[in-house]
Protein backbone atom coordinates (compact mmCIF):
# COMPACT_ATOMS: atom_id res chain seq x y z
CA UNK A 1 0.00 0.00 0.00
CA UNK A 2 1.16 3.67 -0.39
CA UNK A 3 0.03 4.94 2.52
CA UNK A 4 -1.30 8.11 0.13
CA UNK A 5 -4.90 7.90 0.70
CA UNK A 6 -6.51 9.56 3.89
CA UNK A 7 -10.61 8.92 4.41
CA UNK A 8 -12.66 11.70 5.54
CA UNK A 9 -14.06 9.47 7.84
CA UNK A 10 -11.11 9.53 10.55
CA UNK A 11 -11.83 13.59 10.89
CA UNK A 12 -15.15 12.41 13.03
CA UNK A 13 -18.38 14.71 13.57
CA UNK A 14 -16.80 17.66 15.16
CA UNK A 15 -17.81 20.97 13.30
CA UNK A 16 -14.61 23.55 12.54
CA UNK A 17 -12.18 22.95 10.28
CA UNK A 18 -10.48 19.79 10.28
CA UNK A 19 -7.41 18.67 7.76
CA UNK A 20 -7.41 16.04 5.33
CA UNK A 21 -4.12 16.38 3.49
CA UNK A 22 -1.50 18.63 5.15
CA UNK A 23 1.17 20.69 2.95
CA UNK A 24 4.32 18.34 1.82
CA UNK A 25 7.61 19.40 0.62
CA UNK A 26 7.54 22.25 -1.84
CA UNK A 27 3.41 21.33 -3.07
CA UNK A 28 1.84 24.44 -2.54
CA UNK A 29 -1.73 22.68 -1.56
CA UNK A 30 -3.21 21.42 1.42
CA UNK A 31 -6.99 20.42 1.56
CA UNK A 32 -9.54 21.04 4.35
CA UNK A 33 -13.10 19.84 5.45
CA UNK A 34 -15.51 22.13 7.34
CA UNK A 35 -18.79 21.36 8.66
CA UNK A 36 -20.94 23.55 10.04
CA UNK A 37 -24.36 22.24 12.25
CA UNK A 38 -27.13 23.68 11.09
CA UNK A 39 -27.36 27.49 10.75
CA UNK A 40 -24.25 27.85 12.79
CA UNK A 41 -21.75 30.37 11.48
CA UNK A 42 -17.67 30.03 11.03
CA UNK A 43 -15.47 32.92 10.51
CA UNK A 44 -12.34 32.21 9.33
CA UNK A 45 -9.30 33.75 9.74
CA UNK A 46 -8.00 36.38 6.98
CA UNK A 47 -4.72 35.03 4.86
CA UNK A 48 -2.48 36.84 3.30
CA UNK A 49 -0.72 34.43 1.60
CA UNK A 50 -3.35 32.10 0.51
CA UNK A 51 -5.95 31.49 -1.80
CA UNK A 52 -9.23 29.28 -0.48
CA UNK A 53 -10.67 27.43 -3.22
CA UNK A 54 -14.35 26.06 -1.96
CA UNK A 55 -16.35 23.38 -3.00
CA UNK A 56 -19.44 22.69 -1.03
CA UNK A 57 -20.70 19.19 -0.98
CA UNK A 58 -23.97 18.65 1.68
CA UNK A 59 -26.24 21.19 2.31
CA UNK A 60 -26.81 24.68 1.85
CA UNK A 61 -25.81 28.36 3.51
CA UNK A 62 -23.61 31.43 2.45
CA UNK A 63 -20.43 32.61 2.02
CA UNK A 64 -19.00 36.06 3.16
CA UNK A 65 -16.08 37.86 2.16
CA UNK A 66 -15.60 41.44 3.56
CA UNK A 67 -19.41 42.94 3.24
CA UNK A 68 -20.37 40.57 0.67
CA UNK A 69 -22.65 37.70 1.16
CA UNK A 70 -23.31 35.36 -1.23
CA UNK A 71 -25.75 32.12 -1.38
CA UNK A 72 -24.02 28.87 -1.66
CA UNK A 73 -25.50 25.28 -2.15
CA UNK A 74 -23.66 21.52 -3.03
CA UNK A 75 -21.94 21.71 -6.04
CA UNK A 76 -20.63 25.20 -6.25
CA UNK A 77 -17.56 26.65 -5.89
CA UNK A 78 -16.39 29.75 -4.80
CA UNK A 79 -12.73 32.04 -4.95
CA UNK A 80 -11.69 33.69 -1.81
CA UNK A 81 -8.35 35.41 -2.62
CA UNK A 82 -5.30 36.09 -0.24
CA UNK A 83 -5.92 38.56 2.62
CA UNK A 84 -9.73 38.66 2.12
CA UNK A 85 -11.92 37.87 5.82
CA UNK A 86 -14.64 35.39 4.85
CA UNK A 87 -17.50 33.27 6.87
CA UNK A 88 -19.29 30.62 6.11
CA UNK A 89 -23.20 30.12 7.36
CA UNK A 90 -25.00 26.85 7.29
CA UNK A 91 -28.81 26.88 6.82
CA UNK A 92 -31.35 24.36 8.21
CA UNK A 93 -29.52 21.30 6.33
CA UNK A 94 -26.33 21.94 7.81
CA UNK A 95 -22.89 22.89 5.40
CA UNK A 96 -20.12 20.64 4.07
CA UNK A 97 -17.50 22.32 2.10
CA UNK A 98 -13.75 21.27 0.99
CA UNK A 99 -11.31 24.39 0.98
CA UNK A 100 -8.07 23.77 -0.92
CA UNK A 101 -5.80 26.27 0.20
CA UNK A 102 -3.44 27.49 -2.55
CA UNK A 103 0.06 28.89 -1.01
CA UNK A 104 2.30 31.86 -2.55
CA UNK A 105 4.80 29.82 -4.62
CA UNK A 106 1.98 28.98 -6.96
CA UNK A 107 2.94 29.89 -10.68
CA UNK A 108 0.45 32.43 -11.37
CA UNK A 109 -1.46 32.53 -14.72
CA UNK A 110 -2.70 35.20 -16.08
CA UNK A 111 -6.51 36.19 -15.66
CA UNK A 112 -8.38 35.32 -18.83
CA UNK A 113 -11.79 36.88 -17.36
CA UNK A 114 -13.54 38.18 -14.73
CA UNK A 115 -14.12 36.89 -11.10
CA UNK A 116 -16.86 34.89 -10.36
CA UNK A 117 -18.31 34.96 -6.58
CA UNK A 118 -19.89 31.07 -6.37
CA UNK A 119 -19.93 29.06 -9.73
CA UNK A 120 -22.59 26.12 -9.97
CA UNK A 121 -21.45 22.91 -11.29
CA UNK A 122 -24.61 22.70 -13.79
CA UNK A 123 -23.56 25.73 -15.13
CA UNK A 124 -19.90 24.96 -16.32
CA UNK A 125 -19.01 23.48 -19.44
CA UNK A 126 -18.12 19.91 -20.00
CA UNK A 127 -15.32 18.86 -22.10
CA UNK A 128 -12.86 15.72 -22.27
CA UNK A 129 -9.61 14.20 -20.66
CA UNK A 130 -7.68 10.99 -20.30
CA UNK A 131 -9.71 8.57 -21.88
CA UNK A 132 -13.10 8.90 -21.59
CA UNK A 133 -12.93 10.46 -18.79
CA UNK A 134 -15.05 14.02 -18.76
CA UNK A 135 -14.95 17.00 -16.18
CA UNK A 136 -16.02 20.66 -15.73
CA UNK A 137 -13.93 23.05 -14.69
CA UNK A 138 -14.93 25.28 -12.13
CA UNK A 139 -12.41 27.76 -10.67
CA UNK A 140 -9.69 28.93 -13.09
CA UNK A 141 -8.28 31.54 -15.22
CA UNK A 142 -10.99 31.97 -17.25
CA UNK A 143 -13.05 33.54 -13.97
CA UNK A 144 -10.44 35.13 -12.05
CA UNK A 145 -8.63 32.07 -10.27
CA UNK A 146 -5.05 32.85 -11.39
CA UNK A 147 -3.44 30.23 -8.65
CA UNK A 148 -4.68 27.28 -9.36
CA UNK A 149 -7.93 25.25 -11.32
CA UNK A 150 -10.30 23.44 -9.63
CA UNK A 151 -12.82 20.84 -11.35
CA UNK A 152 -15.05 18.13 -11.26
CA UNK A 153 -14.56 14.94 -12.84
CA UNK A 154 -16.19 11.82 -14.01
CA UNK A 155 -14.36 8.10 -14.57
CA UNK A 156 -16.13 5.96 -16.46
CA UNK A 157 -15.88 2.22 -15.63
CA UNK A 158 -12.67 0.75 -16.30
CA UNK A 159 -9.27 2.87 -16.23
CA UNK A 160 -7.28 5.17 -18.46
CA UNK A 161 -4.10 4.13 -19.36
CA UNK A 162 -0.64 5.24 -17.63
CA UNK A 163 -0.01 8.69 -17.34
CA UNK A 164 1.29 11.60 -15.73
CA UNK A 165 0.30 15.37 -15.34
CA UNK A 166 2.86 18.86 -15.29
CA UNK A 167 0.77 20.06 -12.48
CA UNK A 168 0.76 19.24 -8.69
CA UNK A 169 -2.76 18.14 -7.78
CA UNK A 170 -5.18 17.03 -4.99
CA UNK A 171 -8.11 14.63 -5.39
CA UNK A 172 -11.24 14.07 -3.39
CA UNK A 173 -13.65 11.67 -4.33
CA UNK A 174 -17.12 12.60 -3.71
CA UNK A 175 -18.67 9.41 -5.04
CA UNK A 176 -18.53 6.34 -6.24
CA UNK A 177 -15.45 3.44 -5.87
CA UNK A 178 -12.14 3.33 -7.28
CA UNK A 179 -8.65 2.34 -7.09
CA UNK A 180 -5.52 4.63 -7.20
CA UNK A 181 -2.37 2.87 -9.09
CA UNK A 182 0.81 4.15 -8.65
CA UNK A 183 3.37 1.65 -10.18
CA UNK A 184 2.68 -1.19 -8.60
CA UNK A 185 0.84 -0.15 -5.33
CA UNK A 186 -2.71 0.19 -5.01
CA UNK A 187 -4.86 2.19 -2.91
CA UNK A 188 -8.85 1.85 -2.47
CA UNK A 189 -10.99 4.56 -3.12
CA UNK A 190 -14.27 5.67 -1.52
CA UNK A 191 -16.70 8.44 -0.69
CA UNK A 192 -15.07 11.19 1.26
CA UNK A 193 -11.15 9.52 0.61
CA UNK A 194 -8.61 12.22 -0.66
CA UNK A 195 -5.08 12.15 -2.03
CA UNK A 196 -1.72 13.91 -3.61
CA UNK A 197 -0.13 13.74 -7.08
CA UNK A 198 3.05 15.16 -7.79
CA UNK A 199 4.22 16.32 -10.60
CA UNK A 200 4.96 13.69 -13.27
CA UNK A 201 3.91 11.09 -11.04
CA UNK A 202 2.72 8.25 -13.28
CA UNK A 203 -0.49 6.90 -12.14
CA UNK A 204 -4.23 5.56 -12.95
CA UNK A 205 -7.62 6.63 -11.15
CA UNK A 206 -9.74 3.29 -11.68
CA UNK A 207 -13.73 3.21 -11.76
CA UNK A 208 -14.67 -0.16 -9.42
CA UNK A 209 -17.51 -0.18 -10.75
CA UNK A 210 -19.32 -2.13 -13.91
CA UNK A 211 -21.75 0.40 -14.41
CA UNK A 212 -21.77 3.83 -12.97
CA UNK A 213 -19.24 7.07 -13.16
CA UNK A 214 -17.10 7.75 -10.49
CA UNK A 215 -16.82 11.26 -9.67
CA UNK A 216 -13.57 13.13 -7.98
CA UNK A 217 -13.13 16.63 -7.13
CA UNK A 218 -9.44 18.35 -7.91
CA UNK A 219 -7.70 21.05 -7.33
CA UNK A 220 -3.91 21.60 -9.53
CA UNK A 221 -1.33 24.24 -9.77
CA UNK A 222 0.06 25.94 -11.62
CA UNK A 223 -3.52 26.32 -13.68
CA UNK A 224 -4.60 24.88 -16.49
CA UNK A 225 -6.74 22.74 -18.75
CA UNK A 226 -7.85 18.88 -16.67
CA UNK A 227 -6.99 17.42 -19.97
CA UNK A 228 -3.17 17.98 -20.01
CA UNK A 229 -2.26 14.76 -19.56
CA UNK A 230 1.13 12.92 -20.89
CA UNK A 231 1.46 9.36 -21.47
CA UNK A 232 4.46 6.96 -20.71
CA UNK A 233 6.89 6.52 -23.23
CA UNK A 234 5.80 2.59 -23.40
CA UNK A 235 2.24 3.50 -23.66
CA UNK A 236 2.75 6.02 -26.67
CA UNK A 237 4.37 3.87 -28.25
CA UNK A 238 1.98 1.35 -28.12
CA UNK A 239 -0.66 4.08 -29.58
CA UNK A 240 1.77 4.50 -32.05
CA UNK A 241 1.27 1.25 -32.80
CA UNK A 242 -2.20 0.10 -32.80
CA UNK A 243 -3.49 3.57 -33.98
CA UNK A 244 -5.65 3.47 -30.77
Amino acid sequence: MTGRVTSERSLGSVQAVRPLLAKIGDSELALDVVRLAAETRLALDDDNEHDSLLFAFEGSGSLMIGEDTHALAAQAAALVAAGEQFSLEAGRDGLAVLRTTVGPGAELHAPLGPRDAVVRLSDAASDRATGARSFEVLLGPHNGCTRATLFVGHVPPGRAPWHYHLYDEIVWIPDGLGRLHLGSDVEELEPGTAFRLRPREVHVVENASDETDMALVGVFTPAGSPSAAYLTAEVASEYRFTGG
